[in-house]
């Protein structure tokens, strides 16, 4: 199979790539950039310049593929960011690929966020994403609506953490911040809990999804069902050799900034029918072993 592949450089992105070609699949990647194309060249994958915004771009790349995973999106939490531009972005750019590819049976697999579930629950397959004003991604929406299209469209959520040797997300955000202000901190009693995956085991998912996932698919990408946060801090207080305390809301604001929300985040989340339908199961380190194998902790 052909795989167009957006995002082909990222964190995420680089290890389906390179899933994708272990696995015999010939895979065209999404470049921007110089650096971009010659890393996509340097994994063996062809290499297809544009970006989300050039539509025509991404309808050529879809054209020339026997299915598209789109794992591309603006992640931007600097405090200029502009979340409605960077959902309208994505959402524009999954409907040039769908509307490329309505009619053919030809897999779309878009990667997507995790939602929150209620209190007291635990988010399933089943659970549709809802709207958020203050994160207003549309991914999930966008996506499935081609499943009645004749594009056999699936979204693949990621929680919280996708973790793994070169992370620069949130787990890395949450190193940086304990080093600045001396402190690795939770909020309130740390109970919160987010779930992770590894990167690799993600990709593999990916590759699982754009092969065999029916039409109108959710697969949560989820390895550990629920880290409490607490056990985050300890770890990351553990290896900088730094105290680990509970915070007030208020004085979470003030210690984790822009992060405060994601450091109360509450996602427990269940792949349990991911690995019963597609034979999946996550075999790399969980997210607090990650930890502790030190990598997160080396500094440039």
């Amino acid at each position: 199979m052909r795989v167009f592949v957006t995002g082909a450089t990222g964190f995420i992105g680089s290890a389906v790539v390179r899933d994708l070609i272990d696995a015999g699949h010939q895979v065209t990647g999404l470049a921007r950039s110089d650096n971009s194309a010659a890393a996509l060249a340097a994994a063996g994958a062809d290499v297809h310049r544009g970006s989300l915004a050039d539509l025509d771009s991404l309808r050529s790349g879809a054209a020339s593929s026997d299915g598209v995973i789109h794992t591309a999106y603006i992640h931007d939490f600097s405090e200029n960011n502009d979340a409605a531009s960077y959902a309208r972005t994505d959402g524009r750019a999954i409907e040039a690929i769908g509307e490329v590819l309505a009619g053919s049976g030809r897999p779309l697999v878009v990667a997507s966020g995790m939602p929150a579930p209620a209190p007291g629950h635990v988010t399933t397959e089943e659970d549709a994403a809802p709207e958020n004003p203050a994160y207003p991604r549309v991914s999930e929406r966008a996506a499935l609506a081609f499943a009645g299209r004749g594009v056999r469209a699936s979204v693949l959520r990621m929680p919280p953490t996708v973790h793994g040797e070169g992370d620069h997300g949130f787990v890395p955000a949450l190193i940086g911040i304990a080093r600045a202000k001396g402190l690795a901190a939770y909020v309130g009693d740390g109970a919160n809990r987010w779930s992770a995956v590894h990167r690799l085991d993600a990709a593999r998912l990916f590759r699982l999804a754009v092969e065999s996932a029916p039409a109108g698919t959710r697969l949560n990408a989820v390895g550990d069902e629920s880290v409490p946060f607490r056990d985050i801090a300890e770890v990351i207080g553990k290896h900088l050799d730094l105290p680990v305390t509970g915070l007030s809301q208020q004085e979470a604001a003030g210690h984790f900034g822009l992060f405060a929300v994601f450091a109360s985040l509450d996602v427990p989340a269940s792949s349990a029918r991911t690995r019963k339908q597609f034979g999946w199961q996550p075999d790399h380190p969980g997210l607090i072993a990650d930890l502790d194998e030190g990598h997160y902790f080396k500094e440039s």
